[in-house]
Formats: C-alpha cells, structure tokens, sequence
C-alpha cells in the first residue's frame, strides 16, 4: 500500500533515554528530511502506564508515524526482584501506545524489543523466526513476555485492521545518554562506570564472572540511522534483528579490556549468565548489504569520552 504524501509528523516515545537521544542527535545532524517533523516525549510529557493520558498525547501531535521506545527497564537484580510489575507496567505501556496509535490513526508504528525475549533454551544463532518457540530466561520473564506482546499485537492489529505496525530486536545497545549504573544498569556502561571509578581511587578493576560470555554489541547512534531507515523502508510486519554480525562478538572481557585502553586505565584487571545469545542480522544484510558498523573500538572511546564529560548528569 502506497504511503500517503504530505508532512509526516514523527513520535517516539521514550525520548529522553539511550535510543531516544541518539535518534535525536543523527536526525539533528543531517539526516531529517523536510517532510518531517520530529517529537522527542518523556515520561514528563505523558504517563503511558494511564490510557487516557497516552490519548491524550497522541491527540494533542496527532503523529503520523510513531517509534516506540518507552518501557520500564532494569538490570538482572532489579528483573529478578520485580518480574511482576516489570510485566504489568509494560504491557500496559505497550497496549495504550498500540491502541492509540490505531485509534489515532497512525500510518506506521516501529517498537523496540530485545533479545532477551528470545528462549533460554535454544540454538544459536538465534533469529526472527524463533521468538515464541520457548520460554525466556526466567530471570526476565516479565519484561521478556512483555516485549514479546508487541509482536503478538502487531500481527493482530495487522490481521484485524491492515496496520503496518513492525518491530525491531537490537542486540546490547550502548553510547551516550545510557544508564551507568553498577547495580543496575547493563553490562558495558556498568564496566564504563566501574572502569571511572577505578581510575579515581587507584584500586584495581574486577570484571563480573569470569569475563568469558560473549554479547554483540551496537552502538546507539548505528541503531538510530538503522531506526530511520526501518521506519522509511521496511513494509513487514515481522520484527527484523538489527545487530552486528556473529563475527563481531566480543566476551566481556574483551569489552572491558577495550573499556580500559579507552580510559587509558593502568591498574590491575580482574576477572570475579548466559554464556552468549548470538543473533543472526543475516535478515539486516539482505535488505542492507553495505550498512557501515561503527568499529566497537571508536565506539567504545566514544562512550568514554562522553561519560567522562558528563559525569555529573550521566544516570548512575
């Protein structure tokens, strides 16, 4: 179905987090088309957990097309303790952004799932076609079930109405504007964290386990030029992979040993999950077989440096 012309006026929920500010900067940077008007909304601008506020903002933009990145999030230690409400909190953010979406009108909706939906028992590496065909682990089984309600619902809401609703599944995402928490932020900014903090006392860096898993890991603003084009581009409704591919994993320690050389860290490493979840992008190459990876290195310095800057009002 061809896509009605005029002005296009983009949502993205979740504005204000990692995805969010790195969609923002590459659309500020050159790659906003005159056609479109962008909306960055926070958790300050709607509640998306009450359904007549998330009407309520749809009302007050009435947006055309809607990236959709708004969810409760955590750590491992935060998803063991809260499975519950990490369930109840997304499915409704989910559904109302969803239905208002379709209520609204909204010609295209793109959502951000995980890999972590992905069955705990399974074979590696693991793609698009296997994401309800086991349990996940049960350390996030509720936001995992959660994420994995999108893909059920834009199979219905396409079935039922003819919506292009479709999603995305990054790989570990990391770049500025994260989450740097030890206790509760996810394994690269943590080590970024732990790595600063070494660095400050002049004690040594002690990596989690024994640094031998391994995670593919994407920078956030590659993610955002990818957003842009599954948004322009992509026509399914299945979700499709966006990731780096399987020759690109790195274990933990890798990562932190790139963490150190950044941060041009001189004390002692130390080594203390799954061991991988390798993801097939083979689907992302098909449709992009001359998509640019940011190297893991330049991206990683990157990162570092940003942190370093930022200390004071980076999340930790």
């Amino acid at each position: 179905m061809a896509e009605p012309r005029g002005q296009k006026c983009i949502l993205v929920t979740g504005g204000s987090g990692l995805v969010g500010k790195a969609i923002e900067k590459v659309v500020d940077d050159g790659e906003r088309r005159p056609d479109e008007e962008w909306i960055f909304a926070s958790s300050k601008d709607a509640d998306l957990t009450d359904a007549a506020a998330t009407r309520a903002l749809f009302e007050k933009h009435r947006p055309t097309h809607v990236i959709h990145l708004a969810a409760m999030v955590g750590g491992l230690f935060r998803n063991i303790k809260y499975n519950l409400d990490f369930w109840r909190r997304n499915m409704h953010i989910n559904d109302n952004v969803l239905h208002s979406a379709y209520d609204s009108g909204v010609q295209k909706v793109v959502s951000c799932l995980s890999t972590c939906i992905f069955p705990d028992k399974t074979t590696y590496p693991i793609d698009e076609t296997m994401i309800h065909s086991g349990p996940p682990h049960n350390s996030n089984f509720g936001y995992s079930y959660a994420k994995r309600m999108i893909d059920v619902q834009n199979r219905g809401y396409f079935e039922q109405h003819g919506c292009r609703f479709t999603a995305v599944i990054p790989t570990n995402v990391f770049g500025p504007h994260d989450n740097y928490s030890i206790e509760d932020g996810h394994v690269l900014p943590g080590l970024i964290h732990k790595v600063y903090l070494a660095k400050r006392n002049g004690t040594a860096l002690t990596v989690w386990g024994t640094g031998k898993p391994r995670r593919q890991f994407i920078y956030s603003l590659d993610l955002a030029r990818l957003f842009l084009w599954v948004l322009r581009e992509y026509d399914e409704v299945e979700p499709i992979i966006l990731s780096v591919g399987e020759d690109d994993e790195v274990s933990i320690r890798e990562a932190a040993e790139c963490v150190v050389r950044s941060m041009d860290f001189k004390g002692e490493l130390l080594s203390d999950g799954q061991f991988k979840k390798t993801a097939s992008n083979s689907k992302l190459k098909r449709y992009l077989p001359d998509f640019q990876f940011t190297p893991f290195e330049q991206a990683v310095k990157e990162t570092c440096n940003w942190f370093c800057s930022n200390y004071a009002i980076a999340r930790k």
